[in-house]
């Protein structure tokens, strides 16, 4: 066990212990070790060990804005983040994820309603300054790291793809519609039930100001790429303009022009992941990764579609 584990492991037994809440003491589980985060669980408490490099105001901001929309994100149990071996740490009551082996029961109407009512949040009533949405800055980075993964044959339909998408998608310039408050890395993973049984939002790492289009683009790139059934991603949208979500224009207008551009640059970013792997795992794409390569093949053949102004 690493020291960061190590004493990751120690403050979240130290604070499952101390609150009022009741600890069931079992063994302490991690949930994630990678580079990018660390996260243990002990009782119904949660720690997470931020990137190195987290930038400490900005997360300082987003943990206020969790703390202020409880009910749609999870809140911290402190608003204010500890240094553990030179890493940002938070704390959090565990929830329960979505059931990866029940697909049937993806909660995609409490996903969509939680986004509608995240991106609906007036930015003036948050705290301030509000950082920008880290996705498009999130699929650059994944397109740096397929390319230092060395040569490839799948990466060439990715980069011709990426070189379609206009700057704003490649963390190249500022999104071209007034800035909503976005999640920023949204997909089922990032919901979890409260004991009381309501879905919330979790993972803060990239909220901020940005285009919520953002939001909706991975459900819309796996539904392009034939990875979501139709009747899923129709769930998805539907329960998204119900709630009355700003990324889209209203229901019976085609969303594909507002959701063109992000759902090519996460599409994108997926398959630059997954060829970085495949260098790194010396290993043929699986079939999977090879759909999502190939609809970068078939991007680059096709120009973005323009997005309208948004008027909500």
């Amino acid at each position: 066990m690493t020291a960061l584990l190590t004493a990751l492991t120690a403050k979240v037994r130290q604070t499952a212990h101390r609150t009022p809440r009741t600890c069931a003491c079992a063994h302490d589980a991690v949930l994630a070790d990678r580079d990018d985060a660390t996260v243990v669980r002990h009782g119904d408490t949660v720690a997470k060990a931020h990137a190195p490099g987290t930038d400490p105001a900005e997360l300082a901001v987003r943990l206020k804005v969790a703390a202020a929309l409880d009910g749609t994100l999870l809140p911290p149990l402190d608003e204010t983040a500890i240094l553990l071996h030179g890493r940002l740490v938070t704390l959090w009551q565990a929830g329960t994820p979505v059931d990866r082996d029940d697909p049937d029961a993806a909660p995609w109407e409490a996903a969509a309603t939680l986004l509608a009512r995240l991106h609906a949040t007036p930015p003036a009533a948050l705290p301030h300054p509000l950082p920008d949405m880290r996705g498009p800055a999130k699929a650059a980075r994944a397109l740096a790291r397929m390319r230092d993964a060395g040569p490839h044959p799948a990466a060439a339909p990715v980069e011709r793809a990426w070189a379609t998408l206009p700057g704003w998608a490649r963390a190249e310039a500022p999104a071209p519609l007034p800035a909503l408050l976005c999640h920023g890395d949204l997909h089922l993973g990032q919901l979890v039930r409260t004991p009381e049984g309501r879905w919330l939002l979790i993972d803060v790492d990239d909220l901020g100001l940005g285009d919520p289009a953002w939001d909706l683009a991975r459900p819309a790139a796996w539904y392009a790429c034939g990875l979501l059934p139709a009747d899923e991603w129709t769930r998805f949208l539907t329960a998204y303009r119900a709630a009355r979500g700003p990324a889209l224009p209203p229901d019976g207008t085609d969303p594909w022009p507002a959701l063109d551009v992000p759902a090519r640059a996460l599409t994108a970013q997926t398959a630059a992941l997954a060829v970085a792997k495949s260098v790194r795992e010396n290993r043929p794409l699986d079939e999977i990764e090879q759909a999502v390569v190939d609809a970068c093949d078939r991007m680059a053949a096709l120009p973005p579609e323009l997005a309208p102004t948004r008027t909500k």
